[in-house]
């Protein structure tokens, strides 16, 4: 009979974190089903809530982000870095964990670097092709760093690196038998293109302003929209959306299976989470990248995708004025769908799940 197995899965801040931080701890659990799983976040961030509605213990830290907007909020991040290491320190002790993974996010480098301290195996999950200041400091001191982009050794020491995908939901393989049953969920016609609009789960703020610019060219097109706007833009699309039968606005889509599943084309920022789900659905895609994130990250992500013809890019600073037309050009032009189909899905690793679960369980040495 195998031992019990204590994993601490820290990070989180956005369902880009959050989700496939989940997808590990299934998968683990799904291997090792008496393991103990315990999440560390961030306090007053969506994991806090998104976790334990997936079944999960978390325990936050009060930690926070570089501000670009306001730099006097930075007076006191060093101050709370020191705080969230002592109460990881805590956590830890408390739990006594045989592992501890890091996927990103405010709450990671705190935890991973109390672990590191405390001599406990560590591993980095890095999602994006182009690595944040602190996996590229603790991926010097971790034992392993699964990856989702060859070309890793540019940043992190060789013999850690796993290539093994990005995790994502289960739940959106096989949308080919849901489609009839997705467009009746979303009221909508199956003989008319449906386009998805995904920025995020905290939403984005250009895609929302380029998406109303676009609605009446939508409207004339006979183009139906799926529209995730996030909160702070959610009533504004509501009330435009009483204006265009079409078009569906919600500040988060839960069933994310049935939304790429009546999508013909889908818009979206280019998260690294974000384009491995497209690479599992097979969407033919036009990207976004954001320009507010750290080292450009998702332009780096995009262009990786990008260069293999298996998306489109429109830089952030023209989607206002372009980004309609080339929806529009997307869903005429069967050709290009079929051939960014075809190119994105080559893409897909579908089991990224159990392979990085399987890389903790052996690191355990349980």
């Amino acid at each position: 009979m195998s031992q019990q197995l204590k994993i601490i899965i820290s990070g989180g801040g956005t369902g880009g974190h959050i989700f496939p931080a989940i997808a590990i701890a299934r998968a683990i659990k799904e291997m090792r089903p008496e393991t103990e799983i315990l999440f560390v976040g961030a306090i007053g961030r969506m994991e806090m809530e998104k976790v334990p509605a997936a079944g999960y213990k978390i325990e936050g830290l009060e930690i926070s982000g570089i501000s670009r907007s306001n730099m006097l909020k930075n007076i006191f991040l060093p101050l709370k870095i020191l705080k969230s290491v002592k109460k990881a320190k805590e956590i830890i002790s408390g739990f006594n964990p045989d592992v501890i993974v890091g996927v990103g996010g405010y709450a990671s480098g705190p935890t991973l670097w109390a672990g590191i301290r405390k001599h406990i195996p560590a591993l980095i999950q890095e999602q994006n092709s182009f690595p944040g200041i602190t996996n590229k400091i603790l991926g010097k001191r971790v034992n392993k760093i699964c990856v989702a982009y060859s070309g890793m050794e540019k940043y992190f020491p060789a013999e850690k690196i796993i290539v093994t995908g990005n995790p994502v939901r289960q739940d959106i393989t096989g949308l080919e038998a849901k489609r009839t049953e997705a467009l009746e969920y979303f009221k909508l016609k199956g003989d008319s293109k449906v386009l998805l609009v995904i920025g995020g789960s905290l939403g984005a703020r250009t895609l929302n302003h380029s998406i109303k610019n676009s609605l009446p060219l939508f409207a004339e097109k006979n183009i139906q929209v799926i529209w995730q706007t996030g909160k702070p833009f959610y009533n504004e699309a509501v009330e435009l959306a009483k204006n265009y039968p079409n078009v569906r606005a919600y500040d988060f889509i839960s069933k994310m299976d049935y939304a790429y599943a009546a999508s013909n084309v889908v818009v979206s920022r280019a998260g690294a989470i974000s384009l491995a789900e497209l690479c599992i659905v097979g969407k033919p895609s036009i990207l976004v990248p954001s320009p507010n994130v750290a080292e450009d990250h998702q332009t780096k992500n995009a262009v990786s995708i990008a260069n293999k013809n298996a998306a489109i890019i429109i830089k952030d600073e023209v989607a206002i004025q372009q980004l309609g037309n080339e929806v529009i050009k997307l869903a005429n032009d069967e050709g290009l769908r079929k051939s960014l189909q075809k190119n994105i899905q080559a893409l897909a690793i579908t089991d990224s799940a159990q392979r990085i679960a399987k890389e903790i369980i052996e690191l355990s040495g349980k």
